[in-house]
């Protein structure tokens, strides 16, 4: 036990070794990560930038297209800057190589050398006074390729090896003139290479025979002139690129933030404060359109103002005309039901008239009381007396009172549940009113055939499906069954006696609860309504238990 708690110890206080796989340390790859979150942060910055912004694009554009136009032109004239000072400086360096080398010629042919001992020692010294003070010319003194003698001077000035082959082999075919090249040297200061322009000719000397003359004069001073100037382009471009992003700046506000105003005063309008206009100053093309806006804006005013007021005139009309009607209908109904009670006494084809004028009367009152309920829709003042509803029971009571009409019809009611919670803060009389309206639109239109009622809950809402198996819906009704007195046949027949109003004043309560009403259908196949609720008032609808469409349905033969 002891060896084992000493073995644990230390383990535990052995310094940790990590383990050598290979890859970056710790430190580098999180640093890794932060730049790459880094710059996917800055990229979507931009592009959510870019397209949510005229300004930003304006701006943005005008410095991209700036730095192509410097960059261009500072290229071109860097480029021009360069030729120039390069053409000058080799002309200026043929001049001093021919005033020098008619110097040494003059020199040499003054030597009194007799050997070649003498005439080595001559040529370093006149080599020496050819070479420029301060490192502005070097010399460089090397027997020519053609040259047969076997006479050699020693070793004078700099190697033959800074001389390319080609300008050895052009002095050496035409030594009558000069001979000139730009070749790259090193910098004896820094290291680095620079440019020179190299002037080669060819002396004749009499002991030893034609020997090549060069000389090497570097750009120094050009290669700081041009190194100064470049780096003047790139400052005075960079301070041009920021003074033109900030002139786009200030003209693209110029015209954006009008276009701005005008955008917040066109979402002011639209949520319905039509008293918005927008500032006008001035003549020019942006007060032009603020008046022009301005002018749209009251037209569009006094449009709605008629409109509205249209709108009252006919509200108010209907429900007058409604509860107008009320009396006189009152006064109707005692006198058909009275004679109603006494149709066994009337002949049969008065009998037959009593019975329908009693129908009809039915239907009549039935129309009044839709026209009321929607006059308050359309007057804005319906109003819910939510209360938690098991919609279980409010189905049971709507088939319960439609089975009298299915039995005539002879339909089949049938309801399918899925034991889930089916409770919901609703108005219970509304509900009713919208089940009873779907089911018996769908007992009318099922030619006979089975009737089904889905009812399904989830987390946020509770849907009941009714399904019928009659004519269907053929393509784009889907959309027109909620319209007011909307027929999908119009020669078809009410034989129920409905009002046209019930999946109209259906939508509306649906819409009222924050619900959705839906409706599909396939020509033959038959159809079904959805009617989806939230459970709770305050709480919206994120999906629907029970799906619309159903592949169950299929086209009759």
């Amino acid at each position: 036990m002891s060896e084992l708690l000493r073995s644990e110890g230390l383990r535990r206080d052995a310094p940790a070794v990590p383990d050598d796989d290979g890859g970056p340390p710790p430190i580098v790859a999180r640093t890794t990560r932060a730049l790459v979150r880094g710059s996917g942060r800055l990229g979507r910055f931009i592009v959510r930038k870019w397209r949510t912004s005229l300004q930003f694009r304006v701006v943005v554009t005008t410095i991209l297209l700036g730095l192509l136009v410097v960059g261009l032109l500072g290229t071109y004239l860097f480029r021009a800057i360069g030729t120039g000072l390069e053409n000058d400086r080799i002309h200026a360096s043929q001049l001093d190589a021919r005033r020098q080398t008619t110097q040494a010629v003059a020199s040499f042919q003054s030597t009194a050398a007799t050997s070649i001992d003498s005439l080595t020692n001559s040529a370093k010294t006149i080599l020496n006074g050819l070479a420029g003070p301060d490192q502005t010319r070097y010399v460089v003194f090397t027997r020519g390729l053609r040259n047969t003698n076997s006479r050699v001077l020693g070793s004078i000035g700099l190697p033959d090896s800074l001389i390319s082959r080609s300008l050895r082999e052009a002095v050496s075919a035409d030594p009558s003139r000069q001979h000139t090249q730009v070749i790259q040297i090193d910098d004896p200061a820094g290291g680095s290479r620079v440019p020179a322009v190299v002037v080669g000719s060819q002396i004749d000397l009499s002991l030893v025979g034609p020997y090549d003359l060069y000389f090497i004069y570097p750009m120094y001073s050009e290669t700081l002139t041009l190194e100064r100037i470049a780096r003047s382009f790139l400052i005075g471009g960079f301070i041009l690129i920021l003074l033109v992003g900030a002139v786009a700046w200030v003209v693209a506000r110029q015209v954006v933030v009008p276009v701005r105003r005008a955008s917040v005063v066109a979402e002011r309008l639209a949520a319905g404060n039509l008293g918005e206009r927008m500032s006008s100053r001035g003549h020019d093309e942006l007060a032009l359109l603020g008046t022009s806006f301005n002018a749209m804006a009251d037209g569009l005013q006094t449009q709605i103002h008629q409109l509205e007021s249209l709108s009252r005139v006919q509200q108010r009309f209907v429900s007058d005309v409604s509860h107008e009607l009320r009396t006189p209908l009152t006064t109707i109904r005692m006198a058909a039901d009275l004679i109603h009670d006494s149709r066994n006494d009337f002949e049969p084809g008065i009998a037959r008239s009593t019975e329908l004028l009693h129908n009809e009367l039915d239907r009549f009152e039935d129309l009044l009381a839709d026209l009321l309920e929607i006059s308050r829709f359309d007057a804005g003042a319906a109003a819910l007396d939510t209360d938690p509803t098991d919609l279980r029971a409010v189905v049971d009571k709507v088939v319960s009172a439609t089975g009298s009409l299915a039995r005539v019809r002879g339909s089949q009611i049938q309801v399918l549940q899925d034991g889930t919670s089916a409770v919901a803060e609703v108005d219970p009389r509304r509900v009713e009113r919208i089940l009873r309206n779907l089911l018996v639109n769908a007992v009318e239109h099922g030619d006979g055939l089975p009737v089904t009622v889905h009812l399904s809950g989830n987390d946020t809402a509770v849907a009941v499906v009714v399904e019928d198996h009659g004519v269907g819906l053929r393509p784009g009704e889907a959309s027109l069954v909620f319209n007011r007195f909307w027929r999908a046949d119009p020669a078809r027949a009410r034989t129920t006696g409905g009002t046209g109003l019930g999946l109209a004043i259906s939508l509306e309560d649906a819409r009222l609860h924050s619900g959705w009403l839906q409706a599909w259908g396939e020509p033959g196949a038959g159809s079904r309504f959805r009617l989806t609720l939230p459970r709770h008032t305050d709480s919206p609808i994120v999906t629907s238990p029970l799906p619309l469409s159903s592949p169950g349905l299929r086209r009759r033969t």
